[in-house]
């Protein structure tokens, strides 16, 4: 993945959206159902039906990017809110987050790696 901005928002967009749309249905959808700007240079990230695949689209400045990815096995942890029609249809992640999530671990609650037990 890029590195991005630390000004650049993740919008993850709640429940499953249908992959085959290519760039510009999933931008009118980040028009109409998420009521963002897909040029904003923000980061959109939509889930299938299926949890072991994303797509993300990003408007780099120069044009719209779309990257997918497909995880061998397992699925990605996507938030358990489900959109409402009044509610918000995208929640916010950290750029780390984003990064856990792509790799396919538990970006909700990190374990660290190595625990010291004893001081000294």
């Amino acid at each position: 993945m890029i590195s991005l901005p630390p000004n650049v928002r993740i919008h993850v967009a709640l429940g499953y959206t249908d992959l085959r749309k290519g760039m510009d249905s999933l931008a009118l959808m980040i028009q109409e159902i998420l009521r963002a700007d897909p040029f904003s240079g923000h980061v959109f990230v939509f889930r299938g039906r299926k949890a072991g695949t994303v797509k993300i689209l990003y408007h780099d400045g120069n044009g719209l990017c779309l990257y997918q990815k497909r995880l061998d096995s397992g699925a990605f942890t996507w938030p358990v809110t489900r959109p409402s029609p009044d509610g918000p249809a995208s929640i916010f992640l950290t750029s780390a987050q984003l990064s856990m999530l792509l790799e396919g671990l538990d970006w909700r609650n990190p374990v660290p790696s190595r625990r010291l037990m004893v001081a000294g």
